[in-house]
């Protein structure tokens, strides 16, 4: 089931790839695997947990283990050679006598998967949703309002190159103030307002998946993964900012300046009339723009002061948005106010996107949890002998294709924070170390290669519905030799 469990990963992701050529939608493809890879783990958990040293820990606290701790279970297993094989009588007697449980040892690993690990990343899962829900329902409400029509009615440039440059810099520093993933469903929000060719705005929406992910990398706020080092310790704001941001920059210029070469000629604008234009004021919509980015910005502020987590500072400020649409459109007939409201607004979301977040989170997380991509992280480890470099920039490649969470988790758990003026290796990975720093860039960075490598580009993808074969073939050498390109700057400031 361990196996099976990385093939039908490979199948999914492969429908997703060939959505169009399947003429399946890639939410579907997504929830299959979602579910499948969990089935199979509760079915093949005999075989997969009892290696597993967190299902011990757990247990040994739950008051069912007597006398052995989880370490000296694993440390017994190790030494006897039954590591992840349960099909010995005698580690079967071993684990009957080390148990007060009364049930049997495979009711218990089920009952763990079902009610502990699935709860838990379910509970991770949940939070990037509501995150996810209540960003798309306040960019959605800007847009409803005609608030983006403050924005481009003062972009008037058609020209190519120069209107991928601004929307590129305007992305590449909103990510910083923002995140990644909020920054591109405002920019892809905005580029429908700019650009009426969709294959032309599938090229700018790409770029912006690019420039967030860049963006995001060098901010302490910026990107889940960064986030995560500056929560946990690893890095701080300043030296973050100061050491990551130059190669950050070279990674969306160099991308930028490829294509002010073969890009040629202007972008045709949306001709239709703005739907709701009629029914707001220009002070409507500059009101409705300045207090919906000013919530979207609230969001680190109040996860900083509150340290609760990001959604709810999320869904606060949609709540606020909520109530003050409401007051202002209360006096219009119930066809308008329904437009331009909340309650009107959530039917227009694009639901299918974030079930698919639900469905791509789920399945990643069933690899996590078995032990894949800790396997996969050692293995690294191994093959690099500790390179910090190699480390992470196969890591960066690696957050194209799963998640770049559970691996800079993962990461994280295998080294620990060093002491202060340690020297040799250790110095890497003291605090602000140059191995955490570049694992910020290059988790950040390196979902950039496939369209579904971040969470940014699963919204850019979901939102205009961008192929991913597309993606791959006019786009991903790009974001490859950006990519690269700060990798070898930052390594060439510290080398």
């Amino acid at each position: 089931m361990f196996i099976a469990m990385v093939v039908v990963f490979v199948l999914g992701y492969t429908a997703i790839a060939l959505e169009h050529p399947l003429k399946i939608d890639k939410a579907a493809s997504a929830l299959l695997i979602g579910t499948l890879t969990w089935v199979l783990y509760i079915f093949g958990v005999e075989s997969i947990l009892p290696g597993n040293e967190s299902f011990w820990e757990f247990m040994h606290e739950q008051g069912f283990m007597a006398a052995l701790t989880a370490k000296e279970y694993l440390a017994y297993i190790e030494h006897e050679g039954f590591l992840g094989v349960l099909g010995s009588s005698e580690l079967k007697d071993f684990l009957d006598s080390s148990f007060i449980y009364s049930g049997n040892i495979l009711k218990a690993y089920q009952d763990f998967v079902a009610h502990h690990e699935l709860l838990h990343h379910l509970a991770e899962i949940s939070e990037i949703l509501f995150f996810l829900l209540g960003a798309m329902t306040i960019v959605e409400m800007i847009d409803q309002n005609q608030g983006f029509k403050v924005i481009t009615d003062r972009i008037q440039t058609t020209n190519k190159v120069k209107l991928l440059w601004i929307i590129s810099f305007l992305t590449f520093f909103m990510s910083a103030a923002l995140d990644n993933l909020t920054t591109t469903i405002v920019m892809v929000a905005l580029l429908r307002k700019i650009i009426a060719d969709q294959k032309t705005r599938w090229f700018y929406a790409a770029m912006v998946v690019l420039a967030a992910n860049a963006g995001g990398a060098w901010s302490p706020i910026g990107d889940v993964t960064t986030i995560m080092l500056w929560v946990k310790g690893q890095v701080t704001t300043i030296p973050i900012i100061k050491d990551v941001f130059l190669p950050s920059l070279v990674t969306m210029i160099v991308p930028l300046a490829i294509l002010s070469f073969s890009m040629k000629g202007n972008v045709e604008r949306p001709a239709v009339k703005a739907e709701n234009e009629e029914f707001t004021t220009p002070g409507h919509r500059l009101f409705i723009l300045i207090w919906g980015v000013s919530t979207l910005l609230f969001v680190p502020v109040f996860k900083t002061f509150t340290h609760l987590p990001p959604y709810m500072g999320m869904l606060l400020g949609l709540g606020v948005l909520w109530t003050i649409t409401e007051i202002i459109h209360r006096d219009k007939i119930i066809g308008i106010k329904k437009r331009l409201t909340v309650s009107g607004v959530l039917s227009r979301v694009d639901v299918p996107t974030v079930l698919f977040f639900l469905g791509i989170l789920s399945a990643v997380a069933s690899l996590q949890s078995a032990g894949h991509l800790t396997l996969m992280a050692t293995w690294l480890d191994e093959v690099t002998h500790q390179n910090i470099y190699l480390i992470n920039i196969g890591i960066g490649f690696l957050s194209s294709v799963v998640d770049n969470v559970p691996l800079v988790a993962g990461a994280m758990g295998m080294y620990d924070i060093s002491d202060p003026g340690s020297v040799g290796k250790a110095a890497f990975f003291m605090v602000d170390g140059q191995f955490w720093q570049f694992l910020a860039f290059c988790a950040g960075t390196g979902g950039s290669l496939l369209i579904i490598g971040s969470a940014a580009g699963v919204a850019a993808m979901g939102m205009e519905k961008i192929d991913f074969i597309w993606y791959l073939k006019k786009i991903s050498l790009l974001a490859l030799t950006g990519y690269l390109a700060g990798a070898a700057t930052y390594f060439l400031m510290f080398s």
